[in-house]
């Protein structure tokens, strides 16, 4: 088995996906080059030694469809000798980018591949892209399918979270974020993205409110209620019998932030970064994804994380760092636990509930920001989860060069 390093790490700052946020008006293929042009001026790339592109795109429909990854490889500039491959593992899809690239590379089979994901959601909601999890009735009703907030409002309520300990979670993942910002931390990957006239558009993530408080989240009132009044409350009492009632306790400001972004990683063989004058950021140790209970859905982190540790002979005292997706507040909680780790290792300088969460960028960019801290702490393994959608976990274990 061939290791496989990663060189770089680049990704655009995350902008308010809605239709007043900055990156609405840029199209993704575009956020996209703009990555892929800094990626070759950073490295001095020449492209024409890049194997495949591997992107991940939860919603690959209108402007994001037709294989973005190849078409951006193109719109970029690239050597037309690069191929190009779209894929989703719903939000877990950038990290499984990286995974797929990874394991390409350890296979010996290609020596150079660009990995990562984009999202437009201003542009395109999520469920654009239907599917029959969530449209065909007779599909819904025999997995018993909840939307994933009525999914992260079950967990709370097993778990025995308050309203008060997601939104102090909240808010603390909005300080730190902040002062991360304040701190330029996130300055080493992000590249501003630039329209079709090389004005900047957004050169910072747009969603960071570093006031917040949880007595301001406090007056905020639960997203998800109206859903289960509807009946979906009951189809998760009745597979999770325990629970007398679900306590609704999520909502915009404890939920991860709907998002534009994109973000790409370039890994390969030792061997060809010699060979192309890379140097090496990090290894990436293992890598791994498992299934979980589909209704509950957002439980896999544990799972995951824990087949990663065991395939690479650690455990979970050997991690330095940990990046596990905010995709709800209850999920990291829940996850800590899982893993009895404390919060004082994971995500310390925010996440997803305060930056955002741009579907299938995502993994993509919490590996990048665990590598960035790692540099800069001097510290040496990190590792990346998420909660995925239907009932999975990812897992990614890197260690500092």
């Amino acid at each position: 088995m061939t290791d496989a390093y990663i060189f770089d790490a680049v990704r655009t700052p995350r902008g308010k996906g809605k239709r007043d946020g900055s990156l609405h008006e840029v199209t993704p293929i575009h956020l996209l080059g703009n990555l892929f042009w800094a990626l070759q001026d950073r490295n001095g790339l020449d492209t024409s030694q890049v194997d495949d592109v591997v992107l991940g795109c939860v919603t690959p429909v209108g402007e994001q469809g037709a294989d973005i990854a190849r078409v951006a490889v193109l719109y970029a500039g690239w050597d037309q000798s690069v191929a190009g491959v779209t894929q989703s593992r719903f939000c877990a899809s950038g990290l499984e980018s990286v995974n797929i690239a990874a394991m390409k590379v350890m296979s010996g089979q290609e020596d150079l591949v660009v990995a990562g994901g984009v999202e437009s959601m201003s542009r395109w909601p999520m469920g654009s892209d239907g599917g029959a999890w969530a449209m065909d009735p007779r599909v819904n009703d025999k997995l018993a399918f909840i939307p994933q907030g009525i999914s992260a409002d079950l967990v709370a309520s097993l778990e025995g979270f308050s309203r008060r300990d997601v939104d102090s979670f909240a808010a603390e993942s909005q300080r730190r974020a902040a002062a991360a910002k304040a701190a330029n931390k996130f300055s080493k990957s992000i590249i501003p993205v630039k329209d079709i006239n090389g004005m900047v558009v957004l050169d910072h993530d747009e969603t960071v409110r570093g006031d917040t408080t949880a007595d301001s989240l406090s007056t905020l009132k639960p997203s998800f209620e109206m859903m289960g009044q509807m009946g979906f409350d009951a189809t998760a009492l009745r597979k999770y019998t325990t629970v007398e009632k679900i306590e609704h306790v999520h909502h915009a400001g404890n939920s991860s932030g709907i998002v534009d972004g994109a973000a790409l990683m370039l890994i390969g063989s030792k061997e060809k970064g010699a060979a192309l004058g890379l140097k090496p950021r990090a290894r990436i140790r293992q890598v791994a994804v498992t299934g979980s209970e589909p209704t509950i859905m957002l439980t896999g982190i544990g799972p995951a994380s824990k087949k990663a540790l065991k395939k690479a002979g650690m455990s979970v005292s050997d991690i330095d760092l940990f990046e596990i997706n905010e995709a709800f507040a209850a999920v990291v909680m829940r996850a800590a636990r899982d893993l009895d780790i404390g919060m004082d290792k994971i995500n310390v300088n925010g996440g997803s509930i305060a930056m955002g969460h741009p579907l299938g960028a995502t993994g993509c960019i919490i590996l990048g920001t665990a590598l960035d801290e790692l540099e800069r702490t001097g510290k040496s393994t990190a590792l990346a989860s998420l909660c995925v959608g239907a009932g999975m976990g990812i897992a990614t274990i890197i260690e500092r060069v």
